[in-house]
């Protein structure tokens, strides 16, 4: 019996990392981001939704107009729900199409957005990657060549840490590399 796995955690904490810590064990990994994305370029029924519900101007020359997406939802909580309820249903049979074709024993979903998209019962272990703010905020101003002011409003648009941890089987504490890889080789012993 295959074990589908939830990776997940704030904004800077570390989840790809972790995840690529777990695909270096041989475990494949499915980056939910990263489908979604390509997702919302390929998929004939994504492209018509999206037309439908905010105007053609939502592809330019084929191709995701992702600045007039994210101008059209920022800080309308609605229009978000919109989106994501044309995305996430597509990701979902997606990820399954994708598990029925891993000959594994463990498969992982990472997904920054796992609780809070309602995604808890795909899965039949979650695992949430934490550090402190500090580290995740200057962390993510290093990748992003952003602000800390940025940084710490998008935390605060997040589900709050303990929350995940409360709902997680698993937590991995991601302050060092050495340290986060144990704790992953420790939870694949554990949930194998």
């Amino acid at each position: 019996m295959k074990k589908v796995v939830g990776l997940t955690g704030g904004i800077g904490s570390g989840k790809t990392t972790v995840a690529k810590m777990f695909e270096s064990q041989g475990i494949p990994v499915y980056y939910a981001d990263d489908e979604a994305k390509k997702l919302m370029n390929s998929s004939d029924v994504i492209k018509q939704k999206l037309i439908s519900a905010f105007g053609n101007e939502s592809y330019a020359e084929g191709e995701l107009n992702r600045a007039y997406l994210a101008k059209q939802v920022f800080n309308d909580p609605e229009k978000l729900k919109i989106i994501n309820d044309i995305v996430h249903p597509e990701v979902d049979r997606h990820f399954k199409n994708w598990v029925s074709q891993q000959d594994n024993e463990i498969v992982i979903q990472e997904n920054a957005i796992l609780f809070e998209s309602g995604k808890k019962d795909l899965f039949d272990v979650i695992i949430t990657v934490t550090a402190p703010k500090e580290l995740r905020i200057n962390r993510v101003v290093k990748r992003d060549h952003t602000t800390a002011e940025q940084v710490n409003a998008r935390i605060n648009n997040q589900m709050e840490e303990k929350e995940k941890i409360k709902k997680s089987d698993f937590v991995i504490q991601n302050i060092d590399l050495e340290n986060s890889k144990k704790q992953a080789l420790q939870i694949l012993q554990d949930i194998n």
